[in-house]
């Protein structure tokens, strides 16, 4: 059955590959609670140089950071440290500064007012705060063109001044929210992020290739990150996110490998246990993949700036909700993926599940823009469900 996994999804990541409009190149890896079960590596790591893609090829891997850093906010909240139905300004006063956008006046002004009620850490790693993200909504794009917002993308303080576009908690909308959950972190642990997750995650994982900055070991197996044109080829960008941040993006920031994220997937997989020690106690675990929506639903993002993102949603037509770091899927999906799983996505088209009823999970790396690009979804949902079926047919025999 394992040989049969290999050759089904060497042949997925090969056909991604190579037809027309295909991707640069993959990386993709399945894996039990123990170990991995598939590896697979195809293409190039930017296509105009010969450098091929290898497992532990260098990734950008923007929202995938986000279930990272919500894991060490978990951790604070293990020791008594940080109460997430506290205000958030209580560790950081900065974020009580926010005000809410009620639209625009007649001369184009933002015309705000006080929120009613303080954000709260749950509301920002549940994405109910009322942050956005310019991309993938018309107000803060607006308040970008016209009134100079910075972009995400600086790591910047002025970037995270954004309002909030309704009163914290009233409903779900996708942007920096875990942004300011990294900033919540910092202050009660006194370090910068990229430190306390060296120290909590990385460490016991044994993730040695995930840092917010490169080294230049890390950026000699870097990947390019390619923009999709109008008539399907790719062009190789020359984009990175700043080296020396001032602010470590708790939303998007890091940089990491296939290998390094499968430890990651691992210890959601196994009750908070990592290869090199506890990350997460049980009980913790259980709590934080939760649905912490109630009857609210997370929404298909619209691809507001078109270079950046297509209009994007896993499993059109599902419910789907959100515990603490993940996506929930609230009904069986089409891949055979069962109701309750976790998984998101990163910008690049990056993705990845976690199934813990079944005990495994899978990351699927490119480095393409815009996100929810066709060829490279299309390819990870075959992907994930060659897994599947290979997990049936193991139950079969």
């Amino acid at each position: 059955m394992a040989d049969d996994l290999q050759k089904s999804c060497d042949a997925i990541l090969q056909r991604t590959v190579v037809e027309k409009p295909g991707v640069p190149g993959v990386v993709a890896m399945a894996t039990d609670r123990r170990a991995n079960i598939y590896e697979g590596a195809f293409g190039k790591r930017r296509l105009d140089q010969p450098a091929e893609m290898t497992s532990d090829t260098v990734f950008a891997i923007f929202s995938t950071t986000k279930a990272i850093a919500a894991t060490a906010a978990l951790q604070l909240v293990e020791e008594g440290r940080l109460d997430l139905d506290a205000p958030a300004e209580t560790y950081l006063p900065e974020i009580g500064k926010l005000q809410v956008l009620e639209g625009f006046d007649e001369s184009g002004q933002p015309r705000l007012r006080a929120p009613a009620r303080p954000v709260t850490t749950r509301m920002l790693l549940l994405h109910t705060a009322g942050l956005a993200y310019d991309f993938f909504n018309e107000d803060y794009h607006r308040l970008a063109e016209e009134h100079g917002q910075p972009s995400v993308i600086t790591a910047s303080k002025p970037c995270l001044m954004t309002p909030l576009l309704f009163d914290p908690g009233e409903r779900w909308e996708y942007g920096s929210n875990i942004d300011w959950a990294g900033q919540v972190v910092e202050a009660i642990a006194g370090k910068r992020l990229g430190a306390v997750l060296q120290e909590r995650i990385f460490n016991p994982l044994g993730m040695t290739s995930t840092a917010f900055s490169l080294s230049p070991e890390m950026r000699g197996r870097l990947a390019t990150i390619h923009q999709r044109q109008a008539d399907g080829s790719l062009d190789p960008l020359d984009f990175e996110l700043p080296q020396d941040p001032e602010i470590h993006m708790a939303g998007h920031g890091l940089y990491s490998t296939v290998p390094d994220y499968m430890r990651f997937i691992r210890m959601w997989l196994d009750d908070g246990m990592g290869e090199k020690g506890r990350v997460l106690r049980p009980e913790t675990v259980r709590m934080a993949v939760q649905n912490g929506l109630g009857k609210m639903k997370i929404k298909k993002l619209p691809g507001i700036v078109a270079w950046l993102s297509n209009d994007a949603e896993f499993f059109p037509g599902m419910p789907k909700s959100w515990c603490l770091p993940f996506m929930i899927n609230d009904e069986d999906a089409p891949t055979g993926r069962p109701a309750g799983a976790l998984g998101w996505a990163g910008l690049a088209n990056l993705y990845y599940w976690i199934d813990r009823q079944n005990g495994v999970g899978g990351f699927w790396a490119t480095q393409i823009l815009p996100f929810a690009d066709p060829s490279s979804f299309g390819g990870y949902m075959a992907f994930e469900t060659a897994v599947y079926d290979s997990l049936v047919s193991r139950a079969a025999a």
